[in-house]
């Protein structure tokens, strides 16, 4: 199998997984899934202000009152106590830029979304040409499985540590499958003759 023939169904691949990525967040719900507004936001935007200022950063509440010059021991206490604390208090995590500090740039953002997005095309379909799989089916069947892989990996993690919505996860897993699953057809058609 060629390098060229690699890469055209790579990039390929990418503008169809882009395409449906765009369909999935733009026409049909799955992108909003499992998310909603904190109603009355402007208390909570106005203590997001007051507390952290102008730090971005990744943020969890409630906290465990931890320096980042804790020790091993004061941590092991604290880790006992948050179980407590979690039972008495909301808790959740916040992903916080201060204003002006990220702007809404959509020709950006769409970029690293495609450039990420070709990224993982290229990959799996080179892992594809790495096999001796002849079969339509089965190259599809290759690439769907890497894509399930990938939708896994951190979308069910962050379901079960972070908390992250039952509806959110299952929604972003699809849209990733569903994404692999065409560059899988993609690469199954622009490899059809090679039966080697």
């Amino acid at each position: 199998m060629t390098t060229t023939k690699i890469i055209l169904a790579g990039v390929l691949g990418a503008i169809a997984m882009f395409v449906w990525t765009a369909i999935a967040h733009m026409l049909l719900p799955l992108g909003e899934a499992g998310v909603s507004e904190i109603p009355q936001d402007e208390d909570v935007i106005a203590a997001l202000k007051s507390s952290a200022g102008k730090k971005s950063g990744f943020y969890i509440y409630p906290g465990m009152g931890l320096g980042p010059e804790a020790t091993h021991q004061q941590r092991s206490e604290a880790m006992d106590k948050y179980a407590a604390k979690l039972e008495k208090n909301p808790s959740g995590f916040i992903i916080y830029h201060p204003a002006g500090s990220r702007p809404m740039n959509m020709p950006k953002f769409l970029s690293i979304e495609f450039v990420t997005e070709l990224c993982e095309a290229l990959l799996v379909v080179w892992l594809l040409a790495q096999t001796r799989i002849v079969s339509f089916g089965g190259r599809v069947g290759f690439v769907l499985a890497a894509g399930i892989m990938a939708a896994i990996t951190t979308n069910v993690s962050y379901w079960n540590w972070w908390g992250f919505p039952t509806v959110y996860t299952v929604s972003y897993i699809f849209i990733q499958v569903v994404g692999f699953f065409l560059v899988g057809v993609v690469a199954a058609l622009m490899f059809r003759r090679v039966t080697a």
